[in-house]
């Protein structure tokens, strides 16, 4: 795990006996100069560090992918 990672929040994964979804906050993901990502990762089997799927969304971009992610709902 990075030792850039803050872990914000852990969700059962809807479906799933075992399953989470992870978010959280990473400074520096792909080294020096790069920018602060949201991280969203889906595990089947509860281990959030070993996920299944994962998304790494820009600061820049989160209020446009919650609107987004909102007007889904």
């Amino acid at each position: 795990m990075s030792k850039n990672l803050t872990e914000e929040t852990k969700l059962h994964l809807h479906g799933t006996n075992k399953g989470v979804i992870s978010i959280a906050k990473i400074d520096q993901p792909y080294g020096k100069d790069s920018g602060t990502v949201a991280s969203v990762g889906i595990s089947l089997n509860g281990m959030s560090d070993e996920p299944d799927w994962k998304v790494h969304i820009p600061f820049e971009n989160l209020d446009e992918v919650i609107e987004a992610l909102k007007k889904l709902k």
